[in-house]
């Protein structure tokens, strides 16, 4: 029906009838607050504001439709029309798009979503991946640079990473384990009771979300790795309806996805500056690891780079020409960055 309603508004808008109206159902797993919340709200508001009222996205928060374990099918089977996946959850359904959270040196949470976005936009062999699942590509977000808060103990060189138990997040735990710290599998939500009663000598996370769980009231030190980040996490939509819209729709769902980043970097980039500041109010020791440390973790968290390629190359996909090209796509941000400054400051 919904597929129906989209054919029939592509034919009113061609018409040249404004005031038709057709309604969206976006499948969010998420709760309704936070920054990456707020920053769909606005992805769903400027839509609609491109399409001088003509699209209506309703959001169904907090795994209403379907679970984050699920989303992928549901949005391809039509559950949603669209909808937000994380792709650690598929690792192979969404490899190309895996590249985001890779442990390269990629900190900056503006720079690696408008890397990302750049990459699914202009990949063509990405692109056929998601249709080959009836996916399009519509917008990024991120869950910011990886750091680590610990309990007990200081994490100030790669060296003081050995015999510490450690909740680890994907490679950047991986790279841990290489360095000798004993991985504890248990979720973010779970860390602060970990921390607090010694099933955990330190946490990776994101620094809003550490601040969000109130950990800062069981660790004694916050290390700020400046290594990389998580940024498999976007809004998708079911290829079937996004065809039978109008291409003037398409492409405003298309531009309010690019500017859906610029939003987010906004909000997180505030929202990681104000917890770690609520750590320093705590008597959190904030330390900023030395450039050759964190270079130490770049070097080993390669070898997870390298089988992404082999992954990437085994699945179709040139692993070797997409990385080059995100790690252009990276610089070009971070100059463009240095160079103008970010776009809410501009």
């Amino acid at each position: 029906m919904r597929l129906l309603t989209a054919t029939a508004l592509a034919a009113v808008l061609a018409a040249g009838a404004a005031t038709a109206q057709t309604k969206l159902i976006l499948g969010e797993a998420g709760p309704n607050r936070g920054a990456r919340a707020e920053a769909m709200q606005s992805f769903v508001d400027d839509v609609e504001a491109r399409t001088d009222g003509a699209v209506e996205i309703d959001v169904q928060w907090g795994g209403a439709l379907f679970k984050a374990n699920a989303a992928l099918g549901s949005i391809g089977d039509g559950v949603a029309d669209l909808g937000t996946v994380i792709g650690v959850y598929f690792p192979q359904e969404m490899l190309g798009y895996g590249i985001a959270d890779l442990p390269l040196r990629n900190a900056d949470a503006w720079v690696g979503m408008r890397a990302t976005d750049a990459l699914m936009r202009s990949s063509e062999a990405i692109q056929q991946q998601l249709a080959d699942q009836n996916l399009v590509y519509i917008g990024t977000f991120t869950t910011s640079e990886v750091n680590i808060g610990c309990k007990g103990a200081a994490i100030r060189s790669a060296d003081d990473i050995e015999g510490l138990k450690v909740r680890g997040v994907g490679a950047y735990g991986d790279t841990f384990k290489d360095f000798g710290a004993n991985m504890v599998a248990m979720s973010i939500y779970d860390a602060y009771q970990g921390l607090d009663t010694g099933l955990l000598d330190c946490s990776q996370g994101y620094s809003y979300a550490m601040a969000a769980l109130k950990q800062q009231e069981v660790i004694d030190s916050y290390t700020l790795l400046d290594w990389g980040q998580v940024g498999a996490l976007g809004i998708f939509m079911n290829k079937d309806v996004y065809d039978g819209l109008d291409p003037a729709v398409q492409q405003a769902l298309q531009d309010a996805g690019v500017a859906m980043a610029d939003t987010l970097g906004e909000l997180i980039t505030a929202d990681n500056e104000a917890a770690i500041q609520t750590m320093r109010d705590a008597g959190v020791e904030i330390i900023e690891l030395d450039a050759a440390e964190r270079d130490k973790l770049v070097e080993q968290g390669a070898q997870y780079v390298d089988q992404w390629v082999e992954q990437a190359n085994a699945a179709g996909l040139d692993g070797a020409a997409l990385l080059e090209e995100y790690r252009g796509l990276l610089a070009q941000f971070a100059e463009e960055r240095d160079a103008q400054g970010y776009p809410w400051d501009r």
